[in-house]
């Protein structure tokens, strides 16, 4: 069995590696199910508090991956989210290449959305790119992308943990303004998403800095090949070098996405079918569907809870046997019907974009409660302690 964290997470095994931890696959004992537990080891104050930072958030939305719960044990603490089977756009553009324009469509409506969320909780993620935008196995029907890793995230008006010259996010993904040293802003996110759209539509990463200087010396450029010219028209607009030009909202640039779909050319039959396989492996040995196998080298309490789950029946009298007689032989009992993995996170797919007129809103999103002030406050305290020595330190020095 695998190394049980703070007495609740059951370590299954690793799924991923992150810039400050690795990612597994563990089973929550509280609630039944599997969980993706991103474990931290306490290194210092500013780890410390990016972690008291994203496990912090409370988003709820159905395109937004944010953690649900988090505890700590011995040096290494570990915040828990939902498990996402079909990997990322990063896997998906390695698999298919150039994405087609209508597919890609949904994707940015769906990211987008997450982010109007994100961002109505002042929140700037700071490193939107293909890696970080998880998909659901669904197959090769409707995809259902959730927006992840809030790591370097801050909301806006906190103060930065880094030096005002060191910029934060990943190479390639920086807008203008962020490499000037800027305060972060929503239109720094929204101008990763313009280069994240390219880059599905083109099959290639596109080189950032070219680009700006395109627009800043020769003004808006004209529609890469493939790409519809009302598609290219949004993107541009999430492009622009100058904050103040580009879309100052996900909800803006969001409608403006929905109106030129309807201008663009019905999709063509003979396009790929995209299929988002699941990525994930199977369950090591020991473990089923429904957590931990009770075994030999079961714990007491496991062996134990799982014979409490199962009912005594009295033995009735096998019908035609008398006593002496030779007994006939006993039915096969009926096979039990083979256990469906849950799924991730109850989904009901949304419809087109914009949706048809009198169509309910999306759902508001939710704040879900945090942990309790007797375990949250003592670790801010914690990590304020580590704050301000560090800021002690510097000031000495």
């Amino acid at each position: 069995m695998g190394e049980v964290f703070a007495g609740r997470y059951e370590l299954v095994d690793p799924i991923g590696r992150g810039g400050v931890g690795a990612v597994w696959r563990a089973w929550d004992r509280r609630r039944k199910r599997y969980v993706a537990a991103k474990v931290l080891q306490q290194s210092d104050a500013h780890t410390l508090l990016r972690f008291v930072r994203e496990q912090g958030l409370r988003i709820d939305h159905p395109h937004v991956l944010a953690p649900m719960s988090w505890a700590a044990d011995d040096d290494k603490v570990l915040f828990t989210m939902d498990v996402v089977r079909g990997g990322s756009l990063a896997h998906l553009i390695g698999d298919y290449g150039p994405l087609p324009p209508h597919y890609v469509c949904v994707l940015l409506e769906q990211l987008l959305a997450g982010l109007t969320a994100v961002h109505a909780e002042g929140v700037v993620h700071r490193d939107i790119k293909p890696a970080n935008v998880l998909l659901e196995a669904t197959g090769t029907g409707r995809p259902h992308v959730r927006l992840s890793d809030f790591g370097i995230a801050m909301r806006k008006g906190e103060p930065r943990l880094t030096d005002t010259n060191y910029v934060m996010g990943t190479p390639g993904y920086f807008a203008p303004e962020q490499m000037l040293g800027d305060e972060p802003d929503f239109p720094a996110d929204l101008f990763a998403v313009g280069l994240m759209a390219l880059y599905l539509l083109t099959g290639a990463k596109p080189d950032a800095e070219a680009l700006v200087r395109r627009f800043v010396e020769n003004g808006t450029p004209n529609a890469p090949e493939g790409v519809p010219e009302p598609l290219w028209q949004v993107i541009a607009g999430l492009l622009q070098p100058d904050p103040c030009m580009r879309f100052r909202t996900a909800s803006g640039a969001r409608k403006a996405l929905a109106a030129a779909v309807e201008l663009m050319d019905t999709p063509g039959t003979d396009e790929e079918p995209i299929e988002v396989f699941d990525q994930l492996g199977p369950l090591p040995p020991g473990f089923g569907p429904d957590g931990p196998r009770p075994g030999p080298e079961a714990q007491p309490e496991a062996r134990a809870e799982a014979a409490a789950e199962v009912p005594a029946h009295p033995v009735a009298p096998m019908p035609g046997y008398a006593p002496g007689g030779t007994p006939p032989t006993p039915a096969a009992p009926p096979r039990p019907p083979a256990p469906a993995y849950p799924p991730t996170r109850p989904y009901t797919a949304p419809g087109p974009l914009g949706g048809p007129p009198g169509s309910p809103a999306p759902p508001t999103p939710v704040k879900r409660q945090g942990p309790p002030a007797k375990v949250a406050v003592p670790v801010l305290l914690v990590a304020l302690v580590f704050l301000a020595v560090g800021i002690w330190a510097l000031s000495v020095s």
